[in-house]
């Protein structure tokens, strides 16, 4: 037993027998260990009178600390206790620029009303900065976009389609012989290499006029306000944009140019509660857009 138990039950019992039986040691024991209480306190904390044990004005203020004491180490006690039943902690994501501003923000009010108790750190970036977040300990989980090397835990969420999308231009050929510029914006470098090796299989130049801007909802607005044209992911495009909308499809009607995106992050952290909750979130929202998406074809 420790010191603010025993300031306790002596304070609540006023008496050094019933005490002592209380706490299931001898009267003389429970001497010693008071007056060892008293030395490390370097105070009197109680008076012995024919009523009982009656505390000091230290005592008072011993015993005031050891209630609080016990009362916290039963709430904390309660506490870790509910933790086996809820979600709380910091769940720290690291995800893909694109999804962090167009599909994620649904994802995460789901996550805030379902486990009001668990926290969010997030940051947005390209693949390598991702990883690096993984790496380091920075992130439990990212979400990346295209084929990444990961050696653990890998879901896949889904699959978005890539358009042509202009005010003007109408078809594929159109291409060849516009002079409207080509909208494009920065992004990780698998991203770029295969749209420039669906250019390179389908022209014979690049484009005449070229316009790179550092974000995907900038290169967006300026396709909506038809200053020239982009290659953009169907997440990024909500259906109500008054644009020609091409698709990048092969020979055999299906679309050549997809992006796939992936839940990622190592086992151990899938074993956390906060992050096991999301992902079960995530892989519903990744359902449900899969499902919408085959209702519009």
């Amino acid at each position: 037993m420790n010191t603010t138990e025993i300031m306790k039950v002596l304070a609540e019992e006023g008496n050094m027998r019933k005490a002592a039986d209380r706490l299931f040691i001898s009267q003389p024991a429970l001497s010693q260990r008071l007056q060892s209480i008293e030395k490390a306190w370097g105070a009197k904390l109680f008076v012995r009178s024919q009523k009982g044990l009656v505390p000091t004005a230290a005592g008072e203020l011993v015993i005031e600390f050891a209630k609080e004491t016990v009362q916290r180490k039963e709430e904390t006690i309660e506490q870790i206790a509910g933790l086996a039943d809820r979600v709380h902690g910091t769940l720290k994501i690291a995800c893909a620029s694109i999804v962090g501003q167009t599909w994620l923000p649904e994802v995460l009010k789901d996550y805030v009303k379902q486990y009001p108790d668990a926290k969010i750190t997030l940051m947005t970036g390209w693949t390598s900065e991702i990883l690096k977040a993984l790496y380091e300990g920075e992130a439990h989980v990212g979400i990346v976009r295209g084929e990444v090397e990961w050696n653990s835990r890998r879901t896949y969420l889904f699959r978005d389609q890539l358009y042509l999308v202009d005010k003007e231009i109408t078809s594929l050929e159109q291409l060849k012989d516009t002079e409207r510029p080509y909208i494009q914006f920065k992004s990780d470098s698998n991203y770029y290499t295969e749209i420039q090796q669906w250019w390179q299989k389908h022209f014979s130049k690049n484009p005449g006029r070229q316009l790179t801007v550092d974000q995907m909802e900038t290169c967006r607005q300026l396709v909506l306000n038809g200053i020239g044209y982009a290659i953009l992911p169907s997440i990024t495009l909500r259906g109500d944009e008054q644009v020609n909308k091409i698709p990048l499809l092969n020979s055999e009607a299906e679309f050549e140019l997809t992006r796939d995106t992936y839940l990622i992050g190592y086992q151990s952290s899938f074993e956390l509660k906060q992050v096991e909750a999301f992902s079960k979130v995530i892989e519903a929202h990744a359902l449900q857009l899969k499902n919408d998406s085959s209702l519009l074809e």
